[in-house]
């Protein structure tokens, strides 16, 4: 039985936790904020109550996993899990709209056909087809497997079978997912819903590699979720009283500032509040930035290896709390394209970042009693992808963001008509407050892995050079999204209880 410190409480750092003290382990967890969940946050007002980090779950099965690897109480009898139906309401620029059945690819087919116009579905089917190869040929080496070390085959490969397309005297394929909407889907509403995927973790599409179809078929597959009784908040709670259940031992307010390590291999962690924790093992739940700090004088990465990714785009979430209650029938996320995504894009990835004043927006309704004080209002959740702040000071990007949120509620009436006359009022959360929760300096959130692209969207793997010494979460493999924080913490502790020989789940 070794001792074994994790740093942080996010949603890897605990899965790895509940795992390891199952394998007989004594679990420390040292978490600098006054709680749990990471990003997985919630904010209370009133009466109302908000996810302020992701408000659907896809991939349940990587948590339903760690419940039954854990103890005896499903995931099911934790949290009141529910699929959502449809899955996405779309708004497109030019007013079209189409409701996604959740799960149904016959379903998402016909919906396809009769909002888009013929031939609409089967393009969108025969795409499918090919998501499903790279989610085949990308599943394991990407989610369920530690880091191959030979990491630059995935690096160099595009997983993604492109169909031929001839321009002029060229035959072309597509390498990344704007180009295969353009080439393959032939629509651009289409378009937009490829697209609008990989933008939802912060990626542009006119760069991210075409394996980036991988995303779109997690949620067609596989479905969307949502917790009932509190939303994905409840999801965190949940593996906390797991983690509890497992006599994981938590210390809140209690602030690392160095990775102890003697002769190469970790002997514990240095705390704020003075005095050493000693343990075998050190799981650091924490961004590059941070690793850099507590293992200042270390050298963490060899190099050749995989380079930490920094930076990238971030969250505007708005919180509105509305007058009268919930319609019926209305869709629980309903996504509002921008009108201009070429701008829009431009603007987000661009050399000087800006944000458009018609951005690409995601209205969450949930259907859920739990989240208002009664039947006659309604919680709602508005969230856009905006640039990472960067070097400007708190007040300037809050006073920028606060002004972006207008813009945000606006292009929200385009789902939610009435929205201003409904309006009791509004939160503005920004990056400083993702940056809060999470400890990214900056408030960016980290993309999911994904294969091609001279490996440039890889994260680092989940071992060091130090020994005993591994990462967990979305900054490092399989990177970000909520299936691929418990995938990370299934490889740790898999890679601590076995060894450098441990191949991933089978």
């Amino acid at each position: 039985m070794a001792r074994i410190a994790v740093i942080g409480a996010g949603m890897g750092a605990m899965a790895a936790a509940a795992r390891l003290a199952v394998a007989g382990h004594r679990v420390a967890v040292y978490e600098r904020t006054a709680t749990y969940g990471g990003a997985l946050r919630r904010f209370e007002r009133d009466g109302f109550s908000f996810d302020t980090g992701p408000g659907l779950l896809p991939l349940p099965a990587v948590w339903r996993d760690l419940f039954v690897k854990t103890g005896k109480e499903p995931l099911e009898d934790c949290v009141e899990l529910v699929q959502v139906d449809p899955s996405a309401r779309h708004v497109f620029a030019d007013g079209t709209e189409v409701a996604l059945p959740n799960a149904s690819r016959a379903g998402v087919l016909a919906a396809l056909d009769a909002s888009l116009g013929p031939d609409a579905g089967r393009r969108w089917g025969d795409f499918l087809v090919r998501a499903r190869e790279t989610w085949d040929r990308t599943r394991r080496p990407l989610l369920e497997e530690p880091l191959w070390p030979n990491w630059e085959v995935l690096a160099e490969r595009e997983p993604y079978p492109a169909v031929p397309y001839k321009r002029l005297l060229r035959t072309r394929r597509a390498g990344t997912l704007a180009e295969v909407g353009a080439w393959e889907l032939r629509d651009t509403r289409l378009a937009a819903l490829l697209e609008s995927h990989a933008l939802a973790h912060g990626l542009d599409p006119r760069t991210a590699p075409a394996n980036a179809a991988v995303l779109p078929y997690m949620e067609y597959a596989f479905g969307m979720w949502y917790v009932r009784g509190g939303g994905l908040r409840e999801l965190a709670r949940a593996v906390y009283e797991r983690c509890l259940a497992r006599r994981v031992e938590f210390r809140f307010g209690a602030e690392v500032t160095r990775i102890v390590a003697k002769d190469g291999r970790v002997a514990g962690v240095e705390l704020a509040e003075g005095g050493v924790a000693e343990a075998e093992f050190v799981v650091a739940g924490v961004a590059p930035g941070m690793l850099d700090r507590l293992c200042a004088g270390s050298t963490v990465r060899d190099d050749g290896e995989v380079p930490a990714q920094r930076g990238g785009a971030s969250r505007l979430t708005v919180l509105l709390a509305l007058r009268g209650g919930r319609p019926q029938g209305a869709a629980h996320r309903t996504v509002v394209h921008a009108e201009d995504r070429e701008t829009e894009l431009g603007g987000l990835f661009g050399a000087a970042p800006a944000m458009a004043a018609r951005p690409t927006v995601t209205v969450m309704r949930p259907d859920d009693p739990g989240l208002v004080p009664d039947p006659d209002h309604e919680a709602v959740t508005l969230t856009a992808v905006v640039p990472a702040p960067g070097g400007e000071s708190d007040r300037a990007a809050g006073e920028v963001f606060a002004r972006h949120a207008e813009h945000v509620i606006g292009v929200a009436e385009r789902a939610v008509p009435d929205l201003r006359d409904r309006l009791l009022w509004h939160e503005v959360r920004t990056p400083a407050d993702v940056a809060s929760a999470t400890g990214v300096s900056d408030g960016a959130v980290p993309v999911p892995a994904l294969a091609g692209a001279g490996g440039r969207l890889l994260h680092p793997a989940n071992t060091t050079r130090v020994e005993g010494l591994f990462t967990v979460g979305g900054w490092s493999h399989p990177g970000g999204g909520l299936p691929h924080a418990g995938m990370s913490g299934a490889l740790v502790a898999g890679l601590v209880v076995e060894g450098p020989e441990f191949r991933g789940s089978q």
